[in-house]
């Protein structure tokens, strides 16, 4: 490893140049998302609880909209690969409809099947008046979050195409204007700063909303206006060109990816409704780890994205070979770099819980929670850089089996037993599930040194 990290820093420089504004983007992004996090979380306990399940309900919806976003982001980078804006501007049509459809479906689940769906986080044997108050939190949040899951998925549209083209600079202003729009009006609404009225979470949720519209409106002008740098925006919604072929092809590799991100995600709330089950205080708990973790998880995001885009442009330009040596020594340098983030992050495991106006009991077991996780960063980012690898080439089922895998198969089972039929404490319950990783990281090696995912499909 130590061999790797100083033999090959051309591809880290490559690396970092498409990771470094990914991760400042969604840095910030998350870094504000904490900030607000904290912000609701001084209302009070339930409050946070129920605005927590709803973000891990939204959680689904927007992996859903990266699932179908990086399936057909697969070809759009192969075609830029091979300099085809004709197949960029095809793919990216692609993205937008599936965005649209996906929205509807999305908004519809939740308006039909909400009720249910919060009911499931909520432990039966909590009071009575502690179950009437965080149901009416969540659905006084969700109601007005709704509004926003369009905007967030044509700007997931724009923005992934332009990361895939190389231009990484126009998201991430997009991003840094959203959020700090989203952080003032959120400090204004949340407490009544400024004459405005004191309106708690519906305050935050009127923020999210707009900071989203503002996003999606920067990248939808940045675009249309400069047509010489994207050229591929051209005639963009007034010729369509697909053929069946390629709507084929794109659904081919797109479909998979998406079943993925939906059953991982899906995956993932129902682990947290297994761990909700030991009861509010685990719910809030939980919560207090998922802000933390969200600004240190971009690491391994950003570096996992960059190793996709870096070896599907190797792969439409037919550099097999090349993608090959280089997917090795890049999953190197991104595990090097997270075992440095994820020290850092169980630094701040004893003072974050603290910031949360909720009792001890919450801010002891956060505490040991973010330590748990930071000693599992390394593994994460492990089987992150394998993930983004075995996908760039557009084999999909295999990043399915791979993913959802050991979640469906194995994490939610085991899970589903220790929550039901066991008194197991939260903690040594966590621990377990994430041991779980360690089996996913010998699989993706494995597949990765098979090499069958080094196909070009444009």
């Amino acid at each position: 490893m130590i061999k790797a990290l100083r033999d090959n820093k051309v591809y880290y420089r490559r690396m970092l140049t498409i990771a470094l504004p990914i991760m400042i983007q969604s840095g910030v992004t998350n870094f504000v998302s904490m900030l607000d996090n904290i912000m609701v979380g001084q209302v009070g306990t339930l409050e946070m609880t129920g605005v927590s399940i709803v973000n891990q309900l939204l959680f689904v919806f927007n992996l859903c909209i990266f699932g179908a976003m990086s399936g057909a982001g697969i070809f759009t980078a192969q075609f830029y690969g091979k300099r085809d804006n004709d197949g960029v501007r095809t793919s990216f049509q692609y993205k937008l409809i599936t965005a649209l459809v996906l929205t509807s479906v999305g908004i519809g689940v939740f308006v039909f099947l909400g009720d249910f769906l919060i009911s499931a986080y909520i432990q039966k044997d909590s009071t009575p008046e502690d179950i009437i108050a965080v149901t009416a939190f969540s659905k006084s949040y969700l109601k007005i979050m709704l509004v926003q899951t369009l905007p967030f998925a044509v700007a997931q549209a724009y923005s992934s195409t332009m990361r895939e083209t190389n231009d990484r600079v126009v998201p991430m202003i997009s991003t840094l204007v959203a959020v700090g729009v989203n952080l003032a009006l959120n400090y204004t609404l949340i407490f009544g700063h400024f004459g405005a009225p004191a309106m708690g979470i519906e305050g935050a949720a009127i923020a999210t909303v707009t900071a989203r519209f503002v996003e999606c409106g920067i990248l939808v002008l940045a675009a249309h206006i400069n047509k010489k740098k994207y050229p591929y925006v051209r005639h963009l919604y007034t010729r369509f060109a697909f053929t069946k072929r390629l709507v084929i092809s794109v659904t081919a590799v797109a479909f998979p990816l998406l079943l993925n991100e939906a059953l991982w995600s899906g995956g993932m709330a129902f682990l947290n409704q297994c761990y909700s089950v030991r009861g509010l205080d685990v719910v809030a708990a939980t919560n207090i780890l998922s802000t933390l973790t969200n600004v240190f998880n971009v690491s391994f995001i950003a570096l996992g994205s960059a190793i996709g885009i870096i070896l599907s442009q190797m792969l439409g330009a037919n550099e097999k070979k090349q993608a090959k040596e280089s997917s090795e020594k890049m999953l190197v340098f991104s595990v090097a770099v997270v075992v440095v983030i994820g020290a850092v992050m169980a630094c701040f495991a004893p003072f974050f819980p603290k910031i949360y106006n909720t009792d001890e009991t919450v801010r002891s077991l956060a505490c040991s929670l973010i330590l748990i996780t930071s000693c599992f960063f390394p593994v994460h980012a492990f089987t992150n850089a394998c993930y983004f690898t075995l996908r760039s080439g557009g084999n999909t089922f295999i990043t399915f089996l791979f993913d959802i895998g050991f979640v469906c198969t194995v994490c939610a089972p085991v899970a589903f037993i220790i929550s039901r039929y066991t008194d197991m404490n939260i903690l040594p319950f966590y621990v377990l599930i994430q041991s779980i990783d360690i089996l996913k990281c010998i699989v993706g090696y494995y597949f990765m040194k098979k090499g069958k995912w080094l196909n070009t499909v444009v």
